[in-house]
């Protein structure tokens, strides 16, 4: 396996290192024939990465034509266009039958050779609208950890490099090999849940939204009641037909989901900040059962409410 990763002047020494240590591991085991890994340039100069580390044994761009792998581990933070003979390198070697994986931000320059196309995408989620808008051809899904079309990989924000990177091993190598590397490096061999979990909340402005801010406010301090489009309706004094049109307008999205949404967000915010137990904080966040406040969390976050807290819990652990 000849692994191609890319790198720039302003790259982190995360993102850079993560494929490297990965597949660095599976050669260091012995666990397959030898996988290399070869840093790569647009130039075939050194680079200095973001915390000012000199770069310098790198190779050129040709290499890209011998990989079977070609990794772009992120993309600088001003999220330029990928360069036409770039984007030509890249779908050249997709075309010899080269994997392509774009981590992090690097599904960015993925996205811009036209290789999604039609296809869904991930990347870190603070950047998942920007990519919509740059490349309307693709389908973002912004929960996931990483996805994986056979030929092109994507993967969600900086540590979920990790995970995509060790699920390319499981792929080639198996299930053990995997296991084998991810003991190793002291890491899950796969995470449970996906990106949405570690999302941050929005924060409604004060007065909400438009002229629909009394009721947003309003629904805000009910949700652990019974709050249907007709009550947020008559709440604001409009008709269930134009409140709902004039809601979509202003959220981008219906009561219903919306309302959702937002007992969702508090409840993850009881979860890491009380010890409340699950029970309460299902009613306390206007859900009718334990286990329908279950079901829409795992729908949401795909995790469990007490994983959720044991992961993000500012609380000490056992009291709940």
């Amino acid at each position: 396996m000849r692994v191609a990763v890319h790198a720039f002047d302003g790259v982190t020494m995360f993102h850079l290192a993560a494929p490297l240590l990965i597949f660095g591991e599976v050669s260091r085991q012995e666990l397959a024939p030898a996988w290399t890994t070869t840093v790569w340039t647009d130039d075939g100069h050194g680079i200095r990465t973001a915390e000012g580390l000199r770069v310098d044994d790198v190779a050129g761009p040709e290499v890209v034509e011998q990989a079977d792998l070609v990794v772009l581990p992120s993309w600088p933070d001003d999220l330029p266009p990928a360069g036409e003979s770039f984007k030509a390198r890249i779908r050249a070697a997709h075309a010899r039958g080269s994997r392509v994986a774009g981590l992090c931000l690097g599904a960015f320059p993925v996205a811009d050779t036209g290789l999604l196309d039609g296809r869904e995408v991930v990347t870190h989620w603070a950047a998942v609208a920007l990519l919509g808008k740059r490349r309307p051809e693709v389908t973002i899904n912004a929960a996931a950890l990483y996805l994986d079309h056979g030929d092109v990989l994507t993967s969600a924000g900086t540590a979920s490099a990790i995970d995509a990177c060790l699920h390319i091993v499981r792929t080639h190598l198996g299930s053990a090999a995997a296991a084998s590397v991810a003991r190793h490096l002291v890491v899950a061999p796969h995470r449970e849940g996906g990106q949405a979990q570690y999302v941050e909340r929005p924060m409604p402005e004060p007065g909400g939204v438009a002229h629909l801010g009394p009721t947003i406010d309003w629904a805000l301090g009910r949700l652990n009641r019974r709050l249907s489009v007709d009550d947020l309706a008559a709440h604001a004094g409009m008709s269930r037909r134009n409140f709902t049109r004039r809601f979509a307008e202003v959220t981008g999205s219906t009561p219903a989901r919306w309302v959702l949404a937002r007992r969702l967000d508090e409840a993850r915010h009881l979860l890491e900040t009380t010890d409340t137990p699950i029970a309460r904080i299902a009613a306390a966040c206007g859900f009718a059962s334990v286990v329908t406040f279950r079901q829409n969390f795992v729908s949401a976050y795909s995790t469990t409410p007490t994983s959720y807290r044991q992961r993000f819990a500012l609380v000490p652990d056992g009291l709940s």
